[in-house]
């Protein structure tokens, strides 16, 4: 059957592709975190150090995405990055001490917030051109992308396939999509202050140094309080239905599944409603269905109800990233690399901050009582969300 795709389709499903890859990788790494720690001899609290190298290097991957994608344009650079992440992929499955393994998971994490930023930024460009919301959508894809690592990988993990094998395949499958994506993205150049005709320089660098900068902070600081939500349930949900129901690690599991489940279906829902009530009303109102989750989750004593509210937490966070790097993308002309990397970098630093907080607080009040600050960070979130859509677009 024959295909008469536009442009743009084709574009939506190579940066489609590329959300995709990104959560895949991410994912089939994380279910063969045990095996891996077996094989290079890493303790649980070598791993937590660990984690730390990957969550830096990504973080420093972001920052210098976002300063490339200003010079060489973003499709370069989610070319670059999607390699750099299937290629680098490879060498985790080869080490054979913590070192190695960190050194491994350093330059793996790089490639990943790369391709977190210059993704972002095909996403939003896209999206400028369909002339509607689209943004919530890739993150399903990303969603997606986790959900089919995660059962691939305990697949290949049941059928006692080789953890070299599997990276091996994996990071060439990583390749292939790369370059089967590569033909398709947009050509999409982001300006720096200095090439932006018809404009006054001196003007740009005072309203990018004055109003810009405090939209890029209130943005940021509202996807750090999101994401670190986030970060929360992916760590803390099975063992706060187990400590707090007294249930097996099995019936325990089900509070993420039913976190992650409704995520993905909400994110591919939040354009629509984006579309038809603004992004004012994704965040504000999502922020507000996941506190009416966690509220859910903090005086539940059955599993069902509690249940229900992580499923309500997820639903809600489900397109709040999403908007808020959309607006990123629409801030100024100027800059975007570097503006999408600072909203970017924030929100990841709150997703490896949240588990962090929850434990510095359970040394202090139970598990389930210290659920009460992403609620309280939800709050907060869903009164500035109304600050954040306010300001127009420079």
């Amino acid at each position: 059957m024959k295909f008469n795709l536009t442009a743009l389709v084709r574009a939506r499903i190579a940066i489609f592709g590329i959300f995709a890859l990104n959560g895949l990788l991410l994912a089939l790494w994380a279910v063969h975190i045990p095996a891996v720690l077996e094989k290079t001899g890493t303790t649980h609290a070598i791993l937590g150090i660990l984690l730390l190298l990957l969550g830096g290097g990504a973080f420093v991957g972001m920052q210098l995405g976002g300063h490339l994608a200003d010079r060489f344009g973003s499709r370069r650079m989610v070319i670059f990055y999607s390699l750099w992440l299937s290629i680098l992929f490879i060498p985790i499955a080869f080490a054979t001490n913590p070192i190695l393994l960190g050194l491994a998971l350093a330059l793996y994490g790089f490639g990943n917030g790369g391709v977190d930023v210059s993704m972002n930024l095909q996403a939003a460009a896209l999206e400028e051109k369909y002339g509607r919301p689209i943004m919530s959508a890739f993150h399903a894809m990303f969603s997606i992308g986790t959900f089919t690592g995660s059962v691939v990988g305990a697949f290949v993990l049941g059928i006692h396939v080789g953890i070299p094998t599997t990276f091996i395949l994996f990071g060439v499958l990583g390749v292939i999509i790369t370059f089967a994506c590569r033909p398709f993205l947009l050509h999409h150049v982001t300006k720096s202050e200095d090439h932006i005709k018809g404009e006054d320089e001196a003007h740009i660098k005072s309203t990018f140094s004055k109003k810009i900068y405090a939209r890029i902070l209130l943005l940021g600081s509202i996807a750090f309080l999101l994401m670190l939500s986030e970060g929360i349930a992916n760590d803390w949900s099975a063992l706060q239905i187990k400590e707090r129901l007294n249930l097996s690690d099995s019936q325990a599991a089900f509070g993420f599944a039913a976190f992650a489940i409704l995520m993905t279906t909400g994110r591919f829902g939040a354009d629509w409603i984006s579309n038809k009530f603004g992004a004012l009303a994704v965040v504000r109102y999502g922020s507000l269905i996941a506190a009416i989750g966690m509220i859910f989750v903090l005086l539940s004593h059955t599993l069902w109800l509690t249940l229900l509210g992580w499923g309500f937490f997820g639903l809600g966070l489900s397109g709040c990233a999403p908007q808020l790097f959309s607006a990123a993308g629409k801030i100024s002309r100027a800059k975007q690399g570097v503006i999408m990397s600072r909203v970017v970098g924030m929100g990841y630093i709150g997703l490896l901050a949240g588990p962090a907080i929850i434990g510095g607080a359970t040394q202090f009040i139970p598990l389930t009582l210290a659920m009460i600050l992403p609620l309280s960070f939800l709050l907060i979130s869903a009164i500035a969300a109304g600050k954040i859509f306010s300001t127009s677009s420079e």
